[in-house]
């Protein structure tokens, strides 16, 4: 590299620092003091609204809680504090919902449920929500948009209605940006959702307003989808869980109008939570039948087998440098995997052409089955420098970042040539480097979440999580404690196709180590029942 360069590299780490202070102190002062989601009122409510989704459904599976109980508290949870994080949509449900878990006690006491009946209901009584962009029947699907403000789903989408199988119960419907298309969770419509570390940081999104609702205790796991983060971003920014499948492995029918038949897509569901050993279990209900057998979820796995990688940067420009407090995240998850490993070094791995990250995740979206003009216009074609003129009068009915969104598709193309061979170049890098046994450790984000309206000025850093989109490979997102500022830090792990399993269990592994989710509120003196 010619010494000019290297100047030009560093000139260009300068003003990404510079700027994003500038961004922090002028965003902070304009948003006003920090305030977080409050702590809710009783030891007892904590108790129930802290645990897992597995400890609750085996609590109520033994009586040692009613379902009616769960329930109540994480509606009451959703009713004291939505007002501050502006996450639901539609909900909470509490009449039908209570209604539900009454006759689930009911036929508990009378032990009218068999060891069958559990098995097949793993989730028997445990509330959860998922995003508005995917249908729940009979609740609204606004995706967001003013024109759709009084749409309702006719039925269930084919991930709620296994959820519903396996005995939970939906409560709420969460906040996303116009049509999942932002890395905000912000619209017209509901407006904007808080952080709730720090009400004048973002959630992410697309799947922000399950990020939001789940850090807060207001529901006992979520829903997401992910085509481009939006699963892993909201979970990063609200230190929960979040795992991204294997391209296919979720059937997507009801998912933002999805057919569930597209063979050509990026996009996923899967679940967030606040614990990894959720995860699983809840992948288990959801798998596509046919993969079962593929994917092995039942198979232990031997963490002291496994061979361990990391990236250091996606050498993207635009991205901002990785931070210190980013940096020390992977130094701590390298050197316990070494201990881990009988000192055997976790490798740095060089992928090729992942500085291109940004063009390629920008040319596979052209690609979808899905227009992004006619989603966000709701069938009707938009002129996205209309939408812009009637912006700048204050008379449109989109988000700025939706009007990025339009503006994007009609500026000149990505060369297809170009990326295509560079996607395949660093897809089968990396699934030669992994194999069967390989897994990768990759940064969420060179920084925590930022202040809102950020991402309107700098947007590049999803990149980070846009690469495994991508190259269609599973990626779970954990969380790694709080940086100085008191937001989510976290590690993306990743595996080759159909390899889920490795990323959980490394995920659990984690969350054994290092502690998982770090509650935004301050606890009181828990004691579990």
């Amino acid at each position: 590299m010619s010494v000019w360069n290297r100047v030009l590299e560093a000139l260009i780490v300068v003003a990404h620092i510079l700027s994003d202070r500038l961004l922090e102190f002028v965003l902070g002062w304009f948003l006003g003091p920090h305030k977080r989601v409050s702590t809710p009122p009783s030891v007892e409510q904590q108790v129930i609204l802290t645990k897992s989704a597995v400890e609750l459904a085996q609590q109520i599976r033994e009586r040692k809680l009613k379902s009616y109980d769960i329930v109540k508290a994480y509606c009451d949870r959703i009713e004291a504090v939505n007002r501050d994080i502006n996450a639901v949509v539609d909900g909470p449900f509490q009449k039908e919902a209570l209604e539900l878990a009454k006759s689930i006690d009911t036929k508990l006491l009378n032990n009218e449920y068999t060891e069958e009946d559990f098995r097949k209901q793993p989730f028997l009584g445990v509330p959860f929500t998922t995003k508005d962009s995917t249908s729940v029947a009979g609740k609204l699907h606004t995706l967001g948009l003013v024109a759709r403000k009084t749409e309702r789903s006719a039925e269930d989408a084919e991930c709620v209605r296994l959820m519903k199988e396996s005995g939970a119960i939906i409560i709420a419907t969460s906040n996303v940006p116009e049509v999942n298309k932002w890395i905000e969770s912000r619209n017209m419509l509901i407006g904007c959702t808080n952080n709730p570390y720090d009400l004048r940081r973002s959630v992410g999104g697309s799947s922000g307003g399950e990020g939001a609702l789940i850090t807060s205790c207001c529901t006992g796991f979520g829903l997401g989808t992910d085509i481009g983060g939006s699963i892993r971003i909201p979970a990063f920014n609200c230190g929960v869980f979040g795992h991204k499948p294997t391209s296919g492995a979720v059937n997507m029918a009801g998912c933002t109008f999805r057919t569930g038949k597209e063979k050509e897509t990026m996009v996923c569901a899967g679940p967030m939570s606040r614990s990894a050993k959720d995860l699983l279990p809840i992948m288990q209900v959801l798998l596509e039948p046919e993969l079962k057998s593929v994917l092995k979820l039942d198979q232990k796995v031997d963490l002291k087998r496994l061979r361990y990688f990391y990236v250091a940067s996606n050498g993207m420009p635009q991205c901002n440098p990785i931070n210190t407090e980013t940096e020390r995240v992977m130094y701590k998850v390298r050197k316990h995997f070494e201990s881990l490993n009988d000192g055997k070094d976790v490798r740095h791995a060089n992928l090729p052409n992942t500085k291109l990250t940004g063009k390629m995740w920008r040319y596979w979206m052209t690609q979808e089955p899905a227009n992004f003009n006619l989603l966000l216009g709701n069938g009707v074609e938009l002129n996205p420098f209309v939408e812009l003129f009637k912006k700048l009068l204050g008379q449109s009915d989109y988000s700025m970042a939706a009007i990025y969104g339009l503006i994007d598709g009609v500026l000149p193309k990505e060369s297809e040539k170009l990326i295509r061979e560079a996607t395949k170049k660093c897809k089968q890098a990396l699934q030669e480097l992994l194999g069967d046994d390989g897994v990768l450790f990759f940064h969420s984000s060179p920084r925590t979440a930022p202040f809102h309206y950020y991402p309107l000025v700098k947007f590049n850093d999803f990149a980070y999580f846009s690469l495994f989109n991508v190259l269609r490979l599973p990626a779970t997102q954990v969380p790694m404690g709080l940086d100085a500022n008191g937001m989510p830090l976290g590690i993306q792990v990743v595996a080759n196709s159909n390899n889920d399993r490795l990323c959980l269990a490394v995920a659990e592994e984690l969350e054994r180590v290092f502690g998982g989710w770090v509650p935004p509120f301050p606890l009181k003196n828990l004691i579990y029942l």
